[in-house]
């Protein structure tokens, strides 16, 4: 496993700073290995995504068009994930075989609109009434503090635009930030339906590995 702690700052550490009385400066999180971190900050992005196809196509001269396919998905990708206040965007390069396990992690600042916060409790019930009906939504125990966890099946529609085919499995974890009224949003997500349930406990135990810096 990966520590995303402060203990490689250049790498991996990001402010959840929100200006509320003491909270807490960083947070940690234990990954495994081969999990590749995308930089959202529009001025390294590019450099980041850049490093990580050149990874995967390493010795693979005559896939130029993928390349570029790739590279143009992840990078919207990217923007789309600063856009709507992400922080960090990781990206399983872990392989199994010959093949590589696809999955991501995305992590978000969240700060209600209202002031005071939500209430976990109500969050929790807000996302079950708002969500698919299949959706799994409750209330875990971190060591960084009480979340609201959802997990979600999708399947893509007929004609979905960024043609994926295989139904998608995702893991939110909402987890309050100490000090504050916000929430650090832990998405977890993987097309590899076959193999969903152990993807969700690799998930899961990432999220518990989370804690607080300072």
């Amino acid at each position: 496993m990966n520590d995303t702690g402060t203990d490689t700052p250049t790498d991996t550490d990001r402010s959840t700073d929100t200006g509320a009385a003491a909270p807490p400066s960083d947070y940690r999180l234990l990954l495994p290995n081969g999990w590749f971190r995308i930089t959202l900050d529009p001025e390294r992005r590019k450099a980041a995504v850049d490093a990580l196809v050149d990874r995967q196509f390493q010795g693979m001269d005559d896939a130029p068009h993928i390349k570029r396919m790739v590279r143009s998905e992840l990078l919207g990708r990217a923007k789309e994930a600063y856009r709507n206040g992400g922080i960090e965007l990781y990206i399983s390069l872990q392989t199994a075989g010959p093949l590589t396990i696809p999955a991501s992690l995305l992590l978000t600042l969240v700060t209600p609109d209202r002031p005071g916060g939500t209430e976990l409790e109500a969050l929790a019930q807000h996302l079950f009434d708002n969500g698919p009906l299949d959706q799994d939504v409750s209330i875990e125990e971190l060591q960084a503090g009480r979340a609201v966890r959802v997990r979600t099946r999708k399947v893509p529609e007929q004609n979905d635009p960024s043609g994926n085919t295989a139904p998608v499995t995702t893991v939110d974890y909402h987890v309050g930030v100490p000090g504050s009224d916000s929430f650090l949003l832990l998405t977890f997500s993987t097309p590899l339906d076959p193999l969903a349930d152990a993807m969700v406990e690799l998930f899961d135990a990432v999220a518990h590995s989370l804690i607080w810096i300072g």
